[in-house]
């Protein structure tokens, strides 16, 4: 991963003593709170309905483990001992008091960590696939263009005050599990006949209060020219992007209203003007970037470890486990394990202090040192030995790490929700945890084969609903916590917006609500059929009907 040098430590260090100062006069009544807010959150500080949020860095989703362990003690020590994985592979702390921020951005810093550009509207953590550099399907390591793209944009003095924010993804691999379909710019890097890379550059995706499915405004960019044609892209945003109305300032609003052909006209225009100049990527700074991502140490293995694949055949449970937890990695004799942070009746991407120093203790037993974190809120182990895995697998069970429901329907995608985001109209954990209390059957999970279940709490859509087979939104009804329910939805290289059912469901039918759309499936299902599969043959009526219709029939026995 990379490693900071000393202009970096500089410059990180330089923001957490400059934000110390702001921080105490701010406290000292010197700064109104109009003047402190852009400052706060500059440095990843939110005020939520409890107490201050701090949202701290983790580019590209990867982590060493020292780094994890300071986590752990910031959580100990300045927060109520936990903290919450996000969607953008970030970490956030619900409950740090706001004089010691500081402090913690100054732990934070001894160990080439931040909370820059976390929140405000400027370019946001770029994210890629959390199997980057590993996976079997994989053309290109993103994670080096991942880097370059977090140097250019951080503090890049011309997108500091963007229309809104703005999101990039980067997929380097045959399957996009990055999800750059849904970003402001989506990166997918792909090779030509002749085995040279180039970028497909996707604009105008993103979920919110009007999702969008991104579109392609160049098919083939030369990787020297990555930069400049991003600045050409940001320019026509800053340029063209209302500023007016925060509801219709993202960039997906602009695409639409001038057209993606029009849009990447204008982006031409102004590329010419970039296009070879001091932007320009050199193949030295290119290799310079690319030489903190090689390989660690691998050993020579067989690519299919005999004792392993025994254990796999005599222990049920091992084996549900290799089958939803463990990804097939592209060295022999290794695997990447996802460790799922969605026990049932634990808030989906929540993890306590000892948790991350158990997790750091197996990073360094089993995965040279490295944890990653995933947009689905799990936590990955990205260099495992096959022979190996049995091991790692009963102290994850142990940890509370082994429940092997990843890409099941209790592996649920959930933000904070209302029980700590001030911008939420309704909670989102207490239903999580009702579905998954609901389901809790291994068997009939398995049997149900893979459904993604999405959760926001706004139409902010933090927990990604949009792109969920079932996507719930809490929403405000005459101040009351209603749900509204889609179906469709899906990530990756065909990634769709799902359709509403119908009208929004009281809290405690929800658990009912989704078993009702479970039971149209099971029976409508034609051999081993996915969900979204059955959704997109049948459509969303058989589904509406079972779950209003019932409803319905209850209401008119109870009228009578």
């Amino acid at each position: 991963m990379y490693q900071y040098d000393p202009i970096d430590q500089g410059i990180v260090d330089a923001r957490v003593a400059q934000f110390g100062d702001q921080t105490r006069r701010y406290l000292a009544g010197e700064l109104t709170d109009d003047e402190f807010r852009p400052l706060r959150l500059q440095n990843g500080l939110y005020i939520q309905r409890h107490a201050p949020m701090l949202r701290v860095a983790v580019p590209y989703g990867m982590l060493a483990s020292y780094q994890v362990r300071k986590l752990a003690h910031i959580a100990r020590t300045y927060d109520r001992d936990y903290g919450h994985f996000t969607t953008r592979q970030n970490i956030q702390y619900n409950w740090p008091e706001l004089k010691d921020v500081p402090a913690i951005l100054g732990e934070l810093a001894s160990v080439q960590m931040h909370a820059v550009q976390t929140s405000g509207n400027c370019v946001r953590n770029t994210t890629t696939d959390q199997f980057a550099g590993i996976a079997h399907d994989e053309i290109v390591d993103p994670r080096p263009w991942c880097e370059i793209i977090r140097q250019w944009s951080t503090f890049h003095p011309e997108f500091a005050h963007l229309p809104r924010k703005f999101k990039i993804a980067v997929n380097g691999a045959l399957e996009d599990r990055a999800a750059i379909l849904v970003h402001d710019i989506g990166i997918n890097i792909k090779r030509n006949d002749a085995g040279e890379i180039g970028f497909e550059v996707y604009v105008g995706g993103g979920l919110g209060r009007t999702p969008m499915v991104g579109a392609l405004i160049k098919p083939w960019l030369e990787p020297r020219h990555l930069l400049s044609y991003l600045d050409a892209t940001l320019r026509v945003y800053n340029r063209y992007g209302r500023r007016d109305n925060k509801y219709k300032a993202r960039i997906k609003i602009l695409v639409k209203a001038m057209t993606p052909e029009a849009f990447g006209a204008k982006v031409e225009a102004e590329w010419a003007h970039l296009k070879d100049g001091p932007t320009t990527l050199t193949q030295s700074e290119i290799d310079r970037v690319s030489r903190f991502f090689t390989a660690p140490a691998y050993e020579v293995l067989p690519g299919d470890d005999a004792g392993f694949r025994k254990l796999q055949g005599e222990d049920k449970a091992f084996a549900r486990w290799i089958e939803r937890n463990v990804f097939a990695h592209k060295q022999p004799g290794y695997a990447a394990v996802t460790l799922s942070l969605k026990q049932t009746g634990v808030p989906p991407g929540d993890v306590t202090g000892a948790q991350l120093d158990a997790v750091a203790d197996l990073a360094d037993a089993y995965s040279f040192g490295e944890v990653r974190a995933s947009h689905e809120q799990n936590l990955i182990l990205a260099d495992v030995k096959q022979s190996e895995l049995y091991a790692l697998w009963q102290k994850a069970k142990a940890l509370g790490f082994a429940t092997p429901n990843v890409g099941l329907l209790t592996n649920v995608i959930c933000c904070p929700g209302g029980d700590f985001c001030s911008l939420a109209n309704a909670k989102s954990i207490p239903i999580a945890k009702a579905i998954q209390e609901r389901f809790d059957d291994l068997d009939y999970l398995f049997d149900l084969g893979e459904i993604d279940l999405n959760m926001s709490g706004c139409m902010n859509a933090c927990g990604h609903h949009h792109v969920g087979n079932i996507g719930i939104l809490g929403v405000d009804k005459n101040g009351s916590e209603w749900y509204q329910v889609s179906l469709g939805g899906r990530q990756g290289n065909s990634a769709s917006i799902g359709k509403v059912i119908g009208p929004s469901f009281a809290q405690d039918e929800m658990p009912d609500v989704i078993a009702k759309i479970i039971d149209v499936f099971v029976e409508r299902r034609e051999g081993e059929e996915r969900f979204i599969d059955v959704v997109d043959r049948l459509g969303i009526d058989p589904f509406k009907t079972r779950v209003y219709g019932e409803k319905a029939a209850r209401k008119e026995t109870v009228d009578a």
